[in-house]
Protein backbone atom coordinates (compact mmCIF):
# COMPACT_ATOMS: atom_id res chain seq x y z
CA UNK A 1 0.00 0.00 0.00
CA UNK A 2 1.30 3.43 -0.90
CA UNK A 3 -0.72 6.82 0.13
CA UNK A 4 0.67 10.44 -1.30
CA UNK A 5 0.12 13.18 0.93
CA UNK A 6 1.20 16.35 -0.92
CA UNK A 7 2.00 19.48 1.12
CA UNK A 8 1.38 17.71 4.18
CA UNK A 9 1.98 18.25 7.85
CA UNK A 10 2.52 15.91 10.68
CA UNK A 11 -0.27 15.91 12.21
CA UNK A 12 -1.71 14.30 8.86
CA UNK A 13 0.48 12.02 8.56
CA UNK A 14 0.34 10.60 12.09
CA UNK A 15 -3.42 10.66 11.47
CA UNK A 16 -2.97 8.22 8.26
CA UNK A 17 -0.53 5.98 10.20
CA UNK A 18 -3.39 5.57 12.92
CA UNK A 19 -6.10 5.10 10.10
CA UNK A 20 -3.81 1.86 8.59
CA UNK A 21 -3.44 0.30 11.38
CA UNK A 22 -7.17 0.33 12.58
CA UNK A 23 -8.84 -0.53 9.03
CA UNK A 24 -6.12 -3.19 8.08
CA UNK A 25 -4.14 -5.96 9.16
CA UNK A 26 -1.09 -3.87 9.58
CA UNK A 27 0.28 -4.78 13.06
CA UNK A 28 2.02 -2.45 15.54
CA UNK A 29 5.21 -4.75 16.76
CA UNK A 30 8.11 -2.61 15.39
CA UNK A 31 11.23 -2.59 17.42
CA UNK A 32 12.65 0.65 16.61
CA UNK A 33 12.20 4.16 14.79
CA UNK A 34 15.22 4.81 11.99
CA UNK A 35 15.33 7.85 10.48
CA UNK A 36 17.10 7.82 7.46
CA UNK A 37 19.01 11.60 6.57
CA UNK A 38 18.91 11.82 3.02
CA UNK A 39 19.75 14.95 0.52
CA UNK A 40 17.73 15.07 -2.91
CA UNK A 41 21.19 13.95 -5.27
CA UNK A 42 21.06 10.39 -3.19
CA UNK A 43 20.08 7.92 -4.89
CA UNK A 44 16.76 7.29 -3.12
CA UNK A 45 15.89 3.98 -4.32
CA UNK A 46 19.36 2.49 -3.40
CA UNK A 47 18.77 3.90 0.16
CA UNK A 48 15.01 2.47 0.65
CA UNK A 49 16.11 -0.79 -1.05
CA UNK A 50 18.95 -1.26 1.95
CA UNK A 51 17.02 0.30 4.50
CA UNK A 52 13.98 -2.49 3.36
CA UNK A 53 16.61 -5.42 3.17
CA UNK A 54 17.92 -4.17 6.55
CA UNK A 55 14.50 -4.14 8.20
CA UNK A 56 13.29 -7.42 7.69
CA UNK A 57 14.98 -8.55 10.38
CA UNK A 58 14.41 -5.72 12.56
CA UNK A 59 10.80 -4.16 12.08
CA UNK A 60 11.08 -0.52 12.07
CA UNK A 61 9.08 2.35 11.47
CA UNK A 62 11.65 4.51 8.89
CA UNK A 63 11.20 8.17 8.21
CA UNK A 64 13.45 9.05 5.06
CA UNK A 65 13.82 12.62 5.26
CA UNK A 66 15.17 13.98 1.81
CA UNK A 67 16.48 17.64 2.06
CA UNK A 68 14.82 19.47 -0.73
CA UNK A 69 16.77 22.19 -0.50
CA UNK A 70 15.95 25.84 -1.17
CA UNK A 71 11.95 26.48 -2.31
CA UNK A 72 9.98 29.64 -2.72
CA UNK A 73 7.27 27.62 -0.41
CA UNK A 74 8.13 25.75 2.94
CA UNK A 75 6.16 22.61 3.18
CA UNK A 76 6.17 18.72 3.34
CA UNK A 77 5.44 16.07 0.39
CA UNK A 78 5.34 12.31 2.08
CA UNK A 79 4.35 8.86 0.94
CA UNK A 80 3.54 6.29 3.05
CA UNK A 81 4.10 2.13 2.54
CA UNK A 82 3.23 0.16 4.22
CA UNK A 83 2.89 -3.86 3.33
CA UNK A 84 4.22 -5.56 -0.08
CA UNK A 85 7.87 -5.30 -0.34
CA UNK A 86 8.38 -3.17 3.37
CA UNK A 87 7.41 -6.45 4.84
CA UNK A 88 6.62 -5.92 8.74
CA UNK A 89 8.07 -2.23 8.25
CA UNK A 90 5.97 1.10 7.37
CA UNK A 91 7.88 3.36 5.35
CA UNK A 92 7.17 7.37 5.67
CA UNK A 93 9.54 9.09 2.37
CA UNK A 94 9.16 12.51 3.51
CA UNK A 95 10.62 15.83 1.04
CA UNK A 96 11.50 18.83 3.15
CA UNK A 97 11.06 22.05 1.30
CA UNK A 98 12.17 25.24 2.53
CA UNK A 99 12.77 26.44 5.79
CA UNK A 100 11.06 23.32 7.56
CA UNK A 101 14.11 21.34 6.49
CA UNK A 102 16.64 23.63 8.90
CA UNK A 103 13.88 21.82 11.26
CA UNK A 104 13.87 18.20 10.68
CA UNK A 105 13.98 17.47 14.50
CA UNK A 106 10.41 19.16 15.00
CA UNK A 107 8.72 17.40 11.80
CA UNK A 108 9.68 13.45 13.26
CA UNK A 109 9.38 14.02 16.65
CA UNK A 110 5.67 13.30 16.25
CA UNK A 111 6.04 10.58 13.85
CA UNK A 112 8.52 8.60 16.52
CA UNK A 113 7.20 5.52 17.96
CA UNK A 114 6.88 5.49 22.14
CA UNK A 115 9.19 3.19 24.11
CA UNK A 116 11.25 2.04 21.75
CA UNK A 117 14.54 2.35 20.79
CA UNK A 118 15.81 5.62 18.18
CA UNK A 119 18.47 5.02 15.28
CA UNK A 120 19.53 7.40 12.72
CA UNK A 121 21.15 6.78 9.65
CA UNK A 122 23.30 8.93 7.21
CA UNK A 123 23.82 7.41 3.97
CA UNK A 124 26.17 10.12 2.12
CA UNK A 125 27.36 13.07 4.10
CA UNK A 126 26.63 13.31 7.96
CA UNK A 127 27.11 16.16 10.35
CA UNK A 128 31.15 16.74 11.91
CA UNK A 129 29.71 15.65 15.30
CA UNK A 130 26.51 13.71 14.80
CA UNK A 131 25.34 13.70 18.64
CA UNK A 132 24.91 17.31 18.26
CA UNK A 133 22.66 17.17 15.25
CA UNK A 134 19.59 18.30 16.25
CA UNK A 135 17.65 14.91 14.83
CA UNK A 136 21.37 12.84 16.68
CA UNK A 137 20.42 14.18 19.77
CA UNK A 138 17.19 12.18 19.84
CA UNK A 139 18.64 9.38 18.95
CA UNK A 140 20.26 6.33 21.26
CA UNK A 141 22.45 5.27 17.92
CA UNK A 142 23.70 7.31 15.60
CA UNK A 143 25.36 5.66 11.82
CA UNK A 144 27.00 7.04 9.49
CA UNK A 145 29.05 5.60 6.12
CA UNK A 146 32.95 6.38 5.89
CA UNK A 147 32.69 9.85 8.22
CA UNK A 148 36.22 10.06 10.27
CA UNK A 149 34.69 10.61 13.68
CA UNK A 150 38.12 10.86 15.61
CA UNK A 151 37.37 14.20 17.14
CA UNK A 152 33.60 14.44 17.26
CA UNK A 153 32.86 10.72 18.54
CA UNK A 154 30.02 10.44 21.47
CA UNK A 155 29.23 6.94 22.83
CA UNK A 156 26.49 5.58 20.34
CA UNK A 157 28.48 6.34 17.32
CA UNK A 158 28.89 4.20 14.80
CA UNK A 159 29.84 3.55 11.38
CA UNK A 160 29.29 1.07 8.67
CA UNK A 161 33.01 1.10 7.47
CA UNK A 162 33.58 -0.74 10.74
CA UNK A 163 30.85 -3.48 10.21
CA UNK A 164 32.27 -4.07 6.29
CA UNK A 165 35.48 -6.05 8.40
CA UNK A 166 33.30 -7.84 11.19
CA UNK A 167 34.41 -11.03 9.39
CA UNK A 168 37.89 -10.00 9.05
CA UNK A 169 37.97 -9.32 12.26
CA UNK A 170 37.04 -12.71 13.37
CA UNK A 171 39.55 -14.49 10.39
CA UNK A 172 42.49 -12.14 12.58
CA UNK A 173 41.54 -13.33 16.25
CA UNK A 174 41.23 -17.18 15.01
CA UNK A 175 44.96 -16.93 13.84
CA UNK A 176 45.97 -15.22 17.19
CA UNK A 177 44.34 -17.65 18.97
CA UNK A 178 45.97 -20.75 16.88
CA UNK A 179 49.12 -18.83 17.63
CA UNK A 180 49.00 -17.98 21.74
CA UNK A 181 52.51 -19.26 23.09
CA UNK A 182 54.09 -15.40 21.59
CA UNK A 183 53.43 -12.39 21.59
CA UNK A 184 53.23 -10.04 18.24
CA UNK A 185 55.90 -7.70 18.44
CA UNK A 186 54.85 -5.40 15.05
CA UNK A 187 52.21 -5.12 12.44
CA UNK A 188 51.79 -3.95 9.25
CA UNK A 189 48.28 -3.14 7.43
CA UNK A 190 47.83 -2.53 3.82
CA UNK A 191 44.76 -1.44 2.02
CA UNK A 192 43.67 1.34 -0.51
CA UNK A 193 44.43 4.56 0.01
CA UNK A 194 41.57 7.21 1.76
CA UNK A 195 39.97 3.93 2.87
CA UNK A 196 37.93 4.19 6.59
CA UNK A 197 37.74 0.22 7.12
CA UNK A 198 41.18 -0.30 6.49
CA UNK A 199 41.78 2.77 8.96
CA UNK A 200 39.90 1.24 11.44
CA UNK A 201 41.55 -2.02 11.09
CA UNK A 202 44.79 -0.52 12.15
CA UNK A 203 43.28 1.47 14.94
CA UNK A 204 41.68 -1.98 16.18
CA UNK A 205 44.85 -3.56 16.04
CA UNK A 206 47.15 -0.98 17.77
CA UNK A 207 44.43 -0.78 20.09
CA UNK A 208 44.19 -4.49 20.98
CA UNK A 209 47.82 -5.65 20.57
CA UNK A 210 49.65 -2.56 22.33
CA UNK A 211 52.88 -2.64 19.48
CA UNK A 212 53.81 -0.25 16.66
CA UNK A 213 51.27 -0.52 13.82
CA UNK A 214 52.41 0.84 10.16
CA UNK A 215 49.12 1.80 7.44
CA UNK A 216 50.23 1.29 4.03
CA UNK A 217 48.49 1.54 0.54
CA UNK A 218 48.15 -1.84 -1.20
CA UNK A 219 49.98 -2.59 -4.20
CA UNK A 220 47.62 -5.21 -5.84
CA UNK A 221 44.00 -5.23 -7.52
CA UNK A 222 41.24 -7.06 -6.84
CA UNK A 223 38.12 -7.51 -9.66
CA UNK A 224 35.09 -7.77 -7.25
CA UNK A 225 33.67 -5.25 -4.94
CA UNK A 226 35.90 -6.76 -1.82
CA UNK A 227 38.88 -4.52 -0.76
CA UNK A 228 42.18 -5.71 -0.70
CA UNK A 229 44.18 -5.59 2.40
CA UNK A 230 47.28 -7.13 3.19
CA UNK A 231 47.92 -7.86 6.76
CA UNK A 232 51.23 -8.89 8.09
CA UNK A 233 52.19 -9.40 12.15
CA UNK A 234 55.57 -10.22 13.20
CA UNK A 235 56.10 -12.96 15.69
CA UNK A 236 59.65 -14.25 16.86
CA UNK A 237 59.33 -17.34 15.38
CA UNK A 238 57.52 -15.65 11.72
CA UNK A 239 55.28 -13.83 10.71
CA UNK A 240 51.59 -14.33 10.12
CA UNK A 241 50.55 -13.20 6.95
CA UNK A 242 46.27 -12.04 6.18
CA UNK A 243 45.89 -11.02 2.51
CA UNK A 244 43.12 -11.14 -0.01
CA UNK A 245 44.10 -13.65 -3.31
CA UNK A 246 40.52 -12.91 -5.04
CA UNK A 247 37.37 -11.17 -4.35
CA UNK A 248 36.01 -13.93 -2.73
CA UNK A 249 39.24 -15.97 -0.86
CA UNK A 250 41.47 -14.60 2.03
CA UNK A 251 44.64 -16.44 2.30
CA UNK A 252 46.16 -17.03 5.64
CA UNK A 253 50.00 -18.23 6.30
CA UNK A 254 51.25 -19.08 9.63
CA UNK A 255 54.86 -20.19 10.66
CA UNK A 256 55.37 -23.85 9.98
CA UNK A 257 51.40 -24.35 9.16
CA UNK A 258 50.32 -24.85 4.97
CA UNK A 259 48.23 -22.08 3.56
CA UNK A 260 45.03 -21.79 4.91
CA UNK A 261 42.08 -20.25 2.37
CA UNK A 262 39.30 -19.36 3.76
CA UNK A 263 35.79 -17.74 1.78
CA UNK A 264 34.72 -14.05 2.33
CA UNK A 265 32.60 -12.12 0.27
CA UNK A 266 31.98 -8.62 0.53
CA UNK A 267 29.43 -7.68 2.59
CA UNK A 268 26.46 -5.69 1.62
CA UNK A 269 25.04 -2.06 2.52
CA UNK A 270 22.09 -3.82 4.12
CA UNK A 271 23.83 -6.49 5.98
CA UNK A 272 26.26 -3.44 7.86
CA UNK A 273 22.94 -1.62 8.43
CA UNK A 274 21.28 -4.96 9.65
CA UNK A 275 24.33 -5.77 12.18
CA UNK A 276 24.62 -2.09 13.63
CA UNK A 277 20.80 -2.39 14.35
CA UNK A 278 21.19 -5.72 16.48
CA UNK A 279 23.09 -4.08 19.26
CA UNK A 280 21.94 -0.60 20.64
CA UNK A 281 24.44 -0.23 23.20
CA UNK A 282 27.50 1.97 22.87
CA UNK A 283 30.05 0.11 20.99
CA UNK A 284 33.46 0.31 22.71
CA UNK A 285 35.67 -1.94 20.70
CA UNK A 286 35.16 0.59 18.01
CA UNK A 287 35.47 3.59 20.28
CA UNK A 288 38.95 1.81 20.74
CA UNK A 289 39.84 1.32 17.31
CA UNK A 290 39.12 4.90 16.01
CA UNK A 291 41.07 5.80 19.37
CA UNK A 292 43.43 3.53 17.93
CA UNK A 293 43.96 5.00 14.62
CA UNK A 294 46.08 8.22 16.63
CA UNK A 295 48.78 5.67 17.25
CA UNK A 296 49.07 4.30 13.84
CA UNK A 297 51.86 5.55 11.60
CA UNK A 298 50.56 6.27 8.06
CA UNK A 299 53.04 5.71 5.05
CA UNK A 300 52.77 7.07 1.57
CA UNK A 301 52.69 5.22 -1.32
CA UNK A 302 56.08 5.58 -2.51
CA UNK A 303 57.42 4.50 1.18
CA UNK A 304 54.59 1.51 1.32
CA UNK A 305 55.18 -0.08 -2.42
CA UNK A 306 59.46 0.46 -1.08
CA UNK A 307 58.35 -1.98 1.77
Amino acid sequence: MIIDLPNTTTRDIAASLQHIHETTAQTTGRVLTLIVMATSGDDLPEIIRVTTDASWEHPSRVLVLIDGGPARSSGVDAEIRVGGTVGASEFVIMTLRGEVAAHADAVVTPLLLPDTPIVVWWPSEAPPVPAEHPVGRLAQRRITDGARQTEGYTPGDSDLSWARITQWRGVVASSLDAHPKENVTAVSVKGPRDNLSIDLAAGWLASRLGVPVRRGVATHQIKGDLEPCELRMEFPSGPITIHHRSHSTISVRMPQRPESLVAMNPRSTADCLAEELRHLDPDVIYAEALRGIGAVAFEDSENSEEN
